[in-house]
């Protein structure tokens, strides 16, 4: 069986002709994954050192109660991004574009993810 191109016209006529149910019709509409994580109040790590997301558009939000500034960052397979550095009571935010596989988010302040501030998000 050959793959078609399909349009939403061709989508609107099919449906309507009763030719496919719309279970059948897939949506080209990628998926976006939210996380969320915070900093240790007194110790160079995150609250986990473990996430999990779908792969797509995935944002990671960090919280920071710590007296230390932090920030949040994700690497691996090409990607390469951090968010702003902020300080206590401050976000910190990325959102990457990630294709299956695992990858690292850490903290870009200069030592922190040497010392332990650093975890496995792994993309499904």
């Amino acid at each position: 069986m050959r793959a078609r191109k399909v349009t939403a016209m061709a989508v609107a006529v099919a449906v309507a002709g009763g030719g496919l149910a719309v279970s059948q019709i897939a949506t080209a509409r990628p998926t976006a994954a939210k996380l969320r994580i915070s900093a240790d109040k007194s110790k160079l790590k995150f609250n986990t050192s473990a996430l999990k997301a779908k792969h797509g558009k995935v944002t990671i939000t960090m919280s920071n109660p710590s007296g230390l500034p932090h920030a949040v960052a994700v690497e691996g397979k090409g990607v390469d991004k951090d968010g702003k550095t902020v300080q206590k009571g401050g976000t910190s935010t990325v959102t990457v574009t990630l294709k299956k596989g695992k990858y690292t988010f850490y903290c870009p302040v200069d030592g922190h993810r040497k010392a332990g501030m650093r975890g496995t998000l792994t993309v499904t």
